[in-house]
């Protein structure tokens, strides 16, 4: 680890923190000017065409079959954009041995438990407003009218799906600011479900695996925190918010 300019890294969670979220691990991804037009142009129509049908899939009336068919639909055009776009890196996390790294499965694992009992927290508040509570049991309501584990099925291959392209083809697809621009984009893609706490919680997510996509240099940690996540919200958001 580079030199300890930060207060915070004074303590075990501040280095944690600092990176995991913070300082980024060396690599070497370079591509040509042409490849480059290239990924931009299928990135941004992939982007249109998914958030057209994620829009589409969140207005439909909970218990519509068709929900599920088009959430299945948007996975697989988040991972069609993103194989038709370019190559994508797993990337490397640091180890406590400063000349080593491995492939980041713990840090990200541990940032996605942390994210649960922040999210966890915050449903603990939403749950007592009304208006707040009734958004997030819109969302709920389609895992109501079908079996959990299909359901569980959808979320985990859309959650990997969409770190596969925002945080794969996407954010290779920017210049600079990277983490700002995916995560906007990325909000931006939930507002046609019209639902703020889905859009807020994109907004979180987003910054949260943005933040560890430009550390680690691949998808590996944004997928492995978003799965977490996401999972977890499925089975302790209904007991949270009731």
């Amino acid at each position: 680890m580079s030199g300890d300019p930060y207060w915070w890294q004074r303590f075990e969670l501040g280095r944690f923190v600092h990176a995991a979220l913070v300082e980024k691990v060396p690599r070497d991804h370079v591509e040509s000017d042409a490849a480059f037009r290239r990924r931009r142009i299928v990135v941004a129509i992939t982007l249109v065409v998914g958030a057209a049908l994620l829009g589409t899939s969140l207005s439909l009336a909970p218990g519509d079959d068709r929900f599920y068919v088009l959430t299945l639909a948007l996975a697989l055009t988040w991972v069609v954009g993103t194989l038709v776009s370019g190559p994508v890196h797993l990337g490397w996390a640091r180890t406590r041995q400063a000349e080593r790294r491995a492939r980041p499965i713990v840090q990200p694992a541990a940032l996605g438990v942390l994210a649960v009992a922040v999210f966890s927290l915050g449903a603990l508040v939403v749950a007592q407003v009304p208006f707040l509570r009734d958004q997030v049991l819109d969302v709920l309501d389609h895992a109501a009218f079908a079996s959990l584990p299909v359901v569980a099925l959808i979320t985990l291959v859309n959650g990997m799906a969409e770190e596969l392209f925002f945080r794969g083809a996407l954010f290779a697809a920017l210049r600079s600011r990277q983490v700002l621009w995916s995560t906007l984009l990325y909000t931006l893609a939930t507002v046609p479900s019209a639902n703020p706490m889905l859009i807020f919680a994109a907004a979180v997510l987003g910054l949260i695996v943005g933040l560890q996509r430009r550390v680690t240099g691949g998808v590996l940690g944004p997928m492995l925190i978003h799965v977490i996540w996401s999972m977890s919200m499925l089975f302790l958001l209904p007991v949270i918010v009731g």
